[in-house]
């Protein structure tokens, strides 16, 4: 079972330096068509190339599916805290919340598999490119949101919540301040270096 998490967790980590480039690339690409489409539309001697509109918004599909994956490794979506934190309510929905987005992976894969193929026998308007590349954002979202959430449970069942969190979860900003302000309390309670000079005035001559 440990092999098994050191092998999903490298793999992860490969994949998801693989989707910031993509997602890198489709930001760069997103800006770029709709910045066109809008100096186009203003000038004219530039041709209007309706593809890009619809490749814009094939881009932002892709966006939004590949990022809610990495966000499901990182626990980066919104989360509500209904209970104090390490009780076995909050302990409970923690667990809950991971098993939730491996069900929905299972769901983005089993009906995003027959999704994509239907895009097969449609077209788009503009550019003519077959919409599987577009139906299909649902199946890949899935199969990478399966592997992180299983990876998220699998380091959960062999190493404890608490550990899983610490190593996978991003720092929320509130977690950041109660570290530094706690810091500080440390800091405070600490007595003051005495000065040299302050010494030696003191001392008995």
């Amino acid at each position: 079972m440990f092999r098994l998490l050191a092998g999903l967790a490298q793999l992860n980590r490969f994949l998801e330096r693989v989707l910031h480039w993509i997602l890198l690339s489709l930001v760069f690409g997103f800006i770029l068509m709709v910045i066109y489409q809008v100096i186009s539309r203003n000038l004219a001697f530039m041709p209007n190339l309706y593809w890009t509109e619809e490749f814009s918004r094939f881009a932002f599909q892709w966006m939004v599916m590949l990022g809610a994956a990495v966000g499901v490794l990182h626990a980066d979506h919104f989360v509500l805290e209904a209970f104090p934190h390490g009780s076995r309510a909050d302990l409970a929905t923690r667990v809950i919340r991971d098993l939730a987005c491996l069900a929905i992976g299972i769901i983005f894969v089993f009906h995003g598999y027959e999704f994509a193929l239907s895009g097969l026998r449609r077209n788009a308007t503009a550019s003519g490119l077959s919409m599987i590349y577009v139906y299909s954002t649902f199946l890949v979202s899935g199969v990478f949101i399966l592997l992180f959430s299983v990876q998220r449970l699998l380091h959960t069942l062999l190493h404890g919540l608490d550990a899983m969190e610490a190593s996978l979860n991003t720092p929320s900003e509130i977690e950041t301040l109660e570290v530094s302000a706690s810091d500080h309390s440390v800091e405070s309670l600490e007595p003051a270096p005495r000065s040299k000079t302050h010494t030696e005035q003191g001392e008995p001559r």
